[in-house]
């Protein structure tokens, strides 16, 4: 049976949709602003997006408690006008001729800090929103939708830099909040917001309670510990990996942009195989296998040669990959909600978010200095050999947790 889950979830999906690809059509702007029109150096470059991703990180993991007690909806369309504001500046300063690589940083960080809190309300909503027994079939699709963005993006941003430069992107994107905004508008599913005694003020120890919840369920500390340290080292040799194939191999641009939009549908078909594995093979046996996979594939690349052997070495082990990550995260990201009170959610997916960009912005620092003292195909092959290890962090075994009674909108219904 394919599940309908109505025309609010419709929205939601529509919402992310449009700001998922404008994010990947402006992907690489904020860089090529930097050197091409601001003439920063590479320090400087680098600087922006570690910065901007450590700032935003502690930014948004503060605001967990304040997005906790807050109705969900009003938060993501707040969040969504801040990242348009925010964007729009950058041309309507470029214009004015007074952009600068200070304003970049600031609205890198703003954009991260709200990303993060969007991402935080909106999975808290969905849970609210849809069914328990459809949470899997949700996520799936948002997983999909991701990764198509991930493969159509960047080319079409490509082609709309070569044609209109940058500063147009930046402006599609800060267009695709505000058709986000809208799309959260539209949305008739109530909403829900975590209550607060009055008489009870706001403490710094709040700050910690995502943490606290995390780690007192034995399944989520493991989920967590294993999730955060695969991105980081998968995150960490991505700047290695452009510059091996860029620099060292001289990859032609074209061959680049096809050794990572290709694999990205892999996790389309991942994302749209996750249920009908999981109702086959079961969620625990299937989570086990996809994540087990997701950790060995990544040392294939410590095979990438210069030419076309060397891309098609890109593109399988990268396909393969990104396959069973598109398996994998939806069925770790239901698994995270069933076992997350509605009063919690909003923290714990912020605390998650921003532990998790804060280890990659710090393993992206250290690989760097490894491939400085080595080489960036070393420090890749270190990578892969450390991710090796990190499905003995996966649950040996998933006690199910009791879902929550969904309320759902009245539209939701299987067909």
């Amino acid at each position: 049976m394919r599940v309908q889950l109505g025309r609010s979830f419709g929205w939601l999906w529509s919402a992310y949709a449009v700001s998922t690809y404008g994010t990947w059509i402006a992907f690489g702007a904020f860089p090529l602003i930097a050197v091409r029109v601001l003439h920063s150096s590479a320090f400087a470059v680098s600087l922006l997006e570690a910065a901007g991703l450590t700032v935003a990180a502690i930014v948004a993991w503060s605001l967990g408690p304040w997005v906790e007690h807050r109705a969900k909806r009003p938060v993501m369309i707040a969040m969504d006008l801040i990242r348009f504001v925010a964007m729009a500046s950058v041309p309507v300063s470029y214009v004015l001729g007074v952009l600068s690589y200070g304003q970049l940083l600031v609205v890198s960080v703003i954009c991260g800090t709200a990303s993060i809190a969007f991402t935080a309300a909106s999975g808290a909503y969905l849970k609210h929103l849809v069914r328990s027994d459809h949470l899997l079939v949700a996520n799936g699709r948002f997983e999909g939708t991701s990764w198509v963005a991930t493969a159509a993006g960047p080319p079409l941003g490509g082609a709309l830099i070569a044609l209109l430069g940058p500063v147009i992107t930046v402006m599609a994107d800060a267009l695709s909040y505000l058709l986000s905004a809208l799309g959260v508008f539209r949305i008739r599913g109530g909403d829900v917001a975590a209550p607060r005694d009055r008489a009870t003020r706001w403490r710094g120890a709040d700050l910690l309670d995502g943490w606290r919840f995390i780690f007192r369920d034995h399944t989520l500390r493991r989920l967590f510990l294993n999730s955060i340290l695969v991105g980081a080292l998968i995150m960490a040799t991505a700047p290695l990996l452009s510059v091996l194939l860029l620099g060292h191999y001289h990859f032609p641009a074209w061959q680049y942009g096809l050794a990572f939009g290709i694999p990205a549908l892999g996790g389309f078909v991942g994302a749209r195989l996750s249920a009908r594995l999981v109702t086959r093979y079961g969620r625990h046996r299937v989570m086990i296998i996809s994540g087990w996979l997701r950790s060995l594939f990544p040392l294939g690349l410590t095979f990438v040669r210069p030419g076309i052997p060397g891309l098609l070495t890109v593109i399988i082990v990268e396909a393969l990959l990104i396959t069973c990550m598109g398996i994998f995260n939806p069925i770790y990201a239901t698994e995270r909600l069933h076992r997350t009170p509605s009063e919690h959610t909003a923290q714990v997916l912020s605390t998650w978010s921003a532990t998790s960009k804060l280890l990659q912005a710090a393993l992206m620092v250290i690989w760097g200095i490894l491939a400085t003292l080595t080489s960036p195909l070393a420090a890749i092959t270190m990578s892969g050999v450390l991710l090796l290890a990190t499905p003995l962090l996966l649950p040996k075994r998933i006690h199910l947790a009791a879902p929550e009674p969904a309320a759902p909108s009245e539209d939701v219904r299987v067909a």
